[in-house]
């Protein structure tokens, strides 16, 4: 663990400090210039009048609804232009439902400015635009002349209809066609206007046009005798097509109920005060094969003179060699104060990697070490099933990491309480869409409201939280 004797400052002009990436946000009660993001309160939504379902803000063991323990500002004018966006991370407080799932969610909510949404995916309408393009147009009915759609060949008679050619050069779209030549036998319209279609007895004029339109014909009744099943058959999974099949509709928002029915929310508490992080220099790394030495008087260890038993011994050498717990620990203690964590597509700083949410996250040994930006997301290639943080259900993208909320925050949440039973979290992480897409159905200029993934590390019975967080025994 690093050395903080503030009495000795020999060999400070010789140390480096380290300066991450990671922005920390500090509780204040004075609101400062940012008056959104804060800790506790009641949530405040970009349009009053149309807040999100009440159902996304209920804890889904008890269906009660919960408490706001974060509301963040989360623009990213940067990275996502004309995005006005804010995190809300909820929490139950009722205590059977704690150390479970769901018991703790978050949401994002988004409003587009109008045309900054093209903008921003821009690929992805590229890419659109380059599936769309092989697409045949829909044909209301079938055409007339079956060679005549396919190979854009006119017959005789065809009319002013045959401007709409892009290859033929007669009249006024000569000049637009770059293919098109005096020389090119196909590109040229007859010198003087086409005379009226031939009656049935009319003869043609050559054996090779006989059999043209003799081939014609044959292809024009094959299509017809073409049974209609077969058309009906490619449209079954076309809900537009079938009117009988009434569209899919819109679950209808749950309203709020009022304040005074909804539960006491925590003090505020302003993250007016926010830098980015900044490390003493790294200590030594701790010996992945130390080895502890038990003073055992006896000898022995069995006699009524000797120590604890190997059970005990066993148990204080495996808290003590929790690597990954005694790096957050020795993380935040170099700013004990920090309420969250805050980098976006970084690396959460995991409590621990023997819980479900630490075993997923945790990069393996092969891979980057924590704190180097290392996005984590949903890769069932990796074996052993879905691994890392959920793909994203409204677009189908990945998650990545945002923001995570560390143990002094419940210092500041729970200041006024004087319960013993409180929160017992040791942090709170929150994975978004990396895209940061829209709500289905909410048009640019309007408010949508999505629910992101939260991964609870919950606090180690019998071991104190650092940074101020809760205790239990």
């Amino acid at each position: 663990m690093p050395n903080y004797d503030s009495d000795s400052s020999a060999g400070e002009e010789d140390e480096e400090f380290t300066e991450t990436n990671v922005l920390l946000g500090y509780a204040s009660k004075d609101a400062g210039d940012d008056t959104i993001s804060r800790l506790g309160g009641r949530p405040e939504w970009y349009d009053p009048s149309t807040p999100p379902s009440a159902a996304l803000a209920k804890c889904h063991i008890c269906q009660d609804l919960m408490v706001l323990l974060l509301q963040l500002d989360a623009e990213l004018p940067d990275r996502f232009p004309g995005h006005e966006r804010r995190l809300y991370v909820f929490g139950c407080q009722k205590r059977s439902c704690k150390r479970r799932a769901g018991s703790i969610r978050a949401l994002r909510s988004l409003r587009v400015a109008p045309g900054s949404k093209a903008a921003a995916l821009n690929g992805d309408n590229n890419k659109k635009k380059k599936e769309e393009k092989p697409k045949p147009k829909d044909e209301p009915k079938a055409p007339s002349n079956l060679g005549e759609t396919l190979f854009g060949a006119k017959t005789l008679g065809g009319g002013a209809s045959g401007a709409a050619n892009p290859f033929a050069t007669g009249g006024a779209s000569a000049s637009s066609n770059p293919f098109a030549s005096a020389s090119n036998p196909f590109s040229n319209a007859p010198s003087k206007p086409a005379a009226e279609p031939p009656s049935n007895d009319t003869q043609p004029t050559s054996e090779s046009e006989t059999k043209a339109k003799t081939e014609a014909q044959k292809t024009e009744e094959d299509v017809k005798e073409l049974p209609k099943t077969f058309a009906e058959t490619l449209s079954l999974n076309n809900n537009d097509n079938n009117p009988s099949t009434p569209p899919t509709p819109q679950t209808p928002p749950e309203p709020w109920p009022p304040e005074a029915s909804q539960p006491k929310p925590y003090p505020v508490s302003y993250l007016s005060d926010a830098e980015f992080e900044t490390l003493d220099p790294t200590p030594l790394p701790i010996p992945q094969a130390t080895r502890m030495d038990i003073d055992d008087t006896s000898g022995s260890g069995s006699g009524s003179g000797g120590g604890g038993g190997g059970k005990e011994d066993k148990e204080v050498f495996e808290s003590a060699m929790d690597a990954a717990f005694q790096r957050f620990a020795d993380r935040l203690e170099q700013n004990p104060e920090q309420c969250i964590r805050y980098e976006f597509a970084g690396a959460p700083l995991l409590y621990s990697k023997t819980d479900a949410v630490g075993k997923a996250l945790a990069p393996a040994p092969s891979q980057q070490p924590e704190g180097t930006g290392v996005t984590v997301v949903s890769s069932a290639a990796a074996g052993g099933g879905t691994k890392g943080m959920p793909r994203c259900p409204n677009c189908g993208g990945a998650r990545t990491f945002e923001v995570q909320l560390c143990p002094h925050a419940i210092t500041e949440l729970e200041a006024d309480e004087l319960s013993l039973e409180g929160m017992d979290w040791g942090t709170i992480i929150v994975g978004v869409c990396e895209r940061d897409c829209q709500a289905r159905h909410v048009e640019e200029g309007q408010v949508g409201y999505l629910e992101e993934w939260t991964g609870a590390q919950w606090e180690e019975m019998g071991s104190a939280a650092p940074g101020g967080g809760g205790r239990r025994s």
